[in-house]
């Protein structure tokens, strides 16, 4: 994985030096808060409803075990012992005190880390596959563009205050892990029919109030001009974006406002200024950076292993977890291995600091001291021996992290909700907490098979429920907190927008109201159909007529308050 160069090391300790004569003169009272907000929010510091809020930045997903091992510390000392890892391959802790992170600040930079253009009207953090290097249907590795991309991004003079936010996915397998359809510029690599690397390029992505599915702008795109392309792209958003009303200043508004055929006009007339300018990449710059991605030390390994084999027949359990957690791997003889954070009675995402420290030892042990961060907000294990593989279940149990229910409904994609987040309109933590309980059965949760439901507390879409096969929205009804409910998301390579299947539900009536749409999806599945594919042939119709033919009974919910009390 990349390690920081001089100017890396140097950029940060200069930066962390200006932010903490920052706070000190907050803390003096020299600075309002209305003039420190855009001076902590350029380093990741978000104010919520109890406490203040740090992002740190892991970039495309992956951290080494020290990485790790310092959250678990920053967990213990600095917040109440615990970290939410988020949709953007981030980490958020939610108990911060203002006095305490520069010094939080120079822990991350001890081992390479930053919360720089975590927040605020910036590039952020740059997104990828969880499996990028190591994928059975990888094309090519994407790591070393998405480093690229994120030394172009950080610090950037031109796009330091952009609109609104500017958020960068890239995918470089068969299959979409990174959810590109829906961020402000997607990227797949890809061959051309000479067998030339390039980029296919979507822009206008994004949920939120305004939910779109980005437009493909150019269908090949040498790799060499990556950065001035998307240089062309930004100065096009920079210009003609709108800073009036924040609401409608995302890239996707302009794109829609003017139509995606003049937006990639303006996007090529641009790039005729830019093309083959300073910011062309080279063979020799791609090679330096590609040098820091290069395969670990991989052991020559027969595809199988006979005690492995032995186990998956005689260990029910076991084979469960193999078949939703274990993902196959291109090289032989090992496989990657996905950490559940969605065990019931634990918020989704959710880490406390002793298993961050418990997943640094595993992957010293079995996985190279490298793992990844998922947008679904689980671990990976990405380089496990499959001769390895019941030890790390078994371990893994042991610490609350082998659920085995990856892919389906109870591995829930949540954002904190209101019990933390100040812009939220509802809860997310115990609608997901009462939902996972309902559950429980596996038998049945196996039965029901693939079905991703994605939760938000609001209209930001921080949960990416608009992609969600069932998506949960929170909405503020009269005071009170309720429930708006979609039904036909989807992320991937056939990314789609759920609809509103009809009014809002209580806090109370929605595991009920999940209940009947599985049932519905069920009764009209055909064969091993998936829940998705059920949901797209028979519409919203079936699904709304069931929902709502008989009342739905009220009850209080079980969740804890997480903004008091968090159960692990």
């Amino acid at each position: 994985m990349y390690r920081y160069d001089q100017h890396d090391h140097l950029i940060i300790q200069q930066r962390i030096a200006q932010y903490r004569d920052q706070v000190r003169r907050r803390l003096a009272n020299e600075l309002t808060e209305e003039e420190f907000l855009p001076l902590r929010l350029q380093n990741g510091l978000y104010h919520q409803r109890h406490a203040y809020m740090l992002r740190i930045a892991v970039p495309y997903g992956m951290l080494s075990s020290t990485q790790l091992r310092k959250f678990a510390f920053i967990a213990r000392r600095f917040d109440r012992g615990f970290g939410h890892f988020t949709t953007r391959q981030n980490i958020q802790f939610n108990w911060i005190n203002l006095e305490d992170t520069p010094e939080i600040l120079e822990e991350l930079a001890k081992v390479e880390m930053h919360a720089v253009q975590t927040s605020g009207n910036c590039m952020r953090n740059i997104t990828s596959d969880e499996f990028a290097g190591v994928a059975a249907d990888e094309i090519i590795d994407p790591r070393p563009y998405a480093e690229i991309l994120r030394q172009w991004t950080t610090f950037h003079p031109e796009f330091a205050y952009l609109p609104r936010k500017f958020k960068i996915a890239i995918n470089g397998a068969e299959q979409d892990r990174a959810a590109i359809a829906m961020h402000d510029i997607g990227l797949t690599v890809v061959h051309n029919d000479a067998g030339e690397v390039g980029f296919r390029v979507m822009v206008g992505g994004g949920l939120g109030r305004t939910p779109i599915l980005g437009s493909i702008i150019r269908d090949f795109l040498p790799w060499q001009h990556v950065m001035t392309y998307l240089e062309s792209i930004l100065r096009v958003y920079n210009l003609h974006g709108r800073r009036d009303n924040k609401y409608k200043a995302r890239i996707k508004i302009l794109v829609k406002a003017i139509g995606i055929e003049e937006f990639a006009r303006q996007i090529e007339a641009e790039w005729l200024n830019n093309k083959g300018g300073p910011g062309t990449l080279t063979e020799a710059e791609l090679k330096r950076v590609a040098a820091y991605f290069t395969a670990p030390a991989y052991a020559t390994l027969p595809a199988s292993d006979a005690a492995y084999e032995e186990a998956l027949q005689s260990n029910k359990a076991f084979a469960n977890w193999v078949r939703r957690n274990v993902k196959p791997h291109k090289v032989s003889g090992y496989a990657s291995v996905v950490l559940s954070l969605k065990k019931a009675g634990v918020p989704p995402g959710d880490a406390t600091a002793d298993q961050m420290d418990f997943v640094a030892d595993l992957s010293d042990r079995f996985s190279f001291s490298e793992l990844r961060v998922t947008h679904e907000q689980n671990l990976v294990l990405a380089d496990v021996r499959i001769s390895d593989l019941l030890q790390v279940w078994q371990e893994a149990k042991s610490h609350g992290l082998a659920t085995p229910n990856i892919g389906l409904l109870t591995d829930m994609i949540c954002c904190p909700g209101g019990d933390f987040c100040s812009l939220a309109n509802a809860k997310s933590i115990p609608i997901a907490l009462d939902i996972t309980e309902r559950f429980q059965d596996l038998d049945y949760l196996y039965d029901i098979g693939d079905l991703e439901l994605n939760m938000s507390g609001c209209i930001n879409a921080c949960g990416h429920h608009h992609i969600g096969h069932i998506g949960i929205l929170g909405v503020d009804k009269d005071g009170s907190e309720f429930y708006q409910v979609s039904i036909g998301g989807a992320q991937g390579n056939n990314a789609s927008i759920g609809k509103i299947i009809g009014p809002s539900f209580s806090a109370g009536q929605m595991p009920e109201v999940i209940e009947r749409i599985v049932q519905v999806y069920l009764k009209n599945r055909v064969d091993a159909e998936r829940f998705i594919d059920t949901a797209l042939r028979i519409g919203v119709t079936p699904f709304k007529d069931f929902v709502y033919a008989t009342p739905i009974q009220t009850g209080l919910h079980t969740g804890e308050d997480a903004g008091t009390a968090v159960s692990y």
